[in-house]
């Protein structure tokens, strides 16, 4: 049976001198021994702190929390990883729940769902209806509730996380993580978790603009490869309506004015040509990906049966 032995805990930091060296304390006191603060450049003593309080201190080669968690996960030998941020809002007591569906062979990889126990304040109102409607355009694209996909705390085998494809280098990698779970078939599990407010005057690195921008553009470019009936069908959408409208107004400028434009109607035709052929290459798109999913699954089922043997 696995025990803390085993696992790392990792810490991404940008600038975290406020509350690092508590959530070391915090982990370290719950038994892990090993801890891996992967920091991007802070400038406020982070790491010097994180070193005072025990933890292996690596500085990241790039920038970015995506680029940190796949740097910071190279450089861990353990078989399990527990993820969580820097900021004190994830509790080390949640820890066991988390590495549970692991060393139990349940999952490969858990997610914590903040939205089960939220201390109040903790998100600000405009980051709950962000968070709200990401999750649920992750559900309805990649046909799996997750209920928080964008949750930071995290726990995942070393072996899973090798079969994922990942190049987000902000705060898209919570969204990558969870769509390449989908994806690859990864056996997750959501638990319920406490999420506390950030403690004392430290401040957040997330801007929900611009930052939740980027997970909504990194979710949809996402789908093209795990959903692209609805990536190609949506450009599609946009192209038949733009090439609608445009007809539209070419007869009634005709009908009406009596005036023709030959140049807008042959651009209306090919706009609504176009969408169809997207149309066409997202359907054969998704059998194409359908035909590997299940290529993929009777693979894995033969090298599970070899396995048996060879045990």
């Amino acid at each position: 049976m696995p025990d803390r032995t085993d696992v790392c805990v990792l810490l991404p930091t940008l600038d975290e001198a406020e509350t690092i060296g508590s959530v070391i304390g915090g982990f370290r006191d719950a038994g892990f021994e090993h801890i891996l603060v992967i920091d991007g450049h802070s400038s406020d003593g982070t790491r010097e702190i994180a070193e005072e309080h025990g933890a292996r201190v690596r500085v990241q080669s790039g920038r970015g929390k995506g680029q940190a968690v796949r740097e910071g996960v190279r450089a861990i030998e353990r078989p399990y990883v527990l993820m969580a941020d820097g900021d004190g809002t994830y509790r080390p007591e949640d820890a066991d729940a988390m590495l549970e569906p692991l060393f139990e062979g349940r999952a490969e990889h858990v997610i914590g769902n903040r939205f089960a126990d939220m201390e109040e304040n903790a998100m600000t109102r405009l980051n709950a209806v962000g968070n709200s409607l990401i999750n649920r355009l992750f559900a309805g694209v990649h046909g799996r509730d997750l209920r928080d996909i964008l949750s930071g705390y995290r726990a995942f085998t070393r072996a899973s996380f090798d079969r994922f494809n990942l190049d987000a280098d902000g705060f898209g990698i919570e969204t990558e993580l969870a769509v390449e779970c989908v994806r690859q078939g990864v056996s997750t599990e959501v638990v319920p978790i406490r999420y506390e407010a950030r403690p004392g005057d430290s401040e957040t690195n997330l801007n929900p603009i611009s930052d939740g921008g980027r997970i909504i553009l990194t979710l949809y470019t996402l789908t093209k490869t795990n959903n692209p009936i609805f990536y190609f069908g949506s450009v599609a959408t946009i192209g038949t309506l733009a090439g609608l409208v445009v007809a539209a107004f070419v007869g009634y400028r005709y009908f009406v004015v009596g005036i023709s434009h030959e140049v807008l109607a042959l651009l209306s035709a090919f706009l609504i040509l176009l969408s169809v052929q997207l149309l066409m290459l997202g359907v054969l798109s998704d059998i194409i990906v359908s035909v590997n999913r299940e290529q993929t699954r009777r693979l894995e089922e033969v090298a599970d049966r070899l396995r048996d043997l060879e045990e």
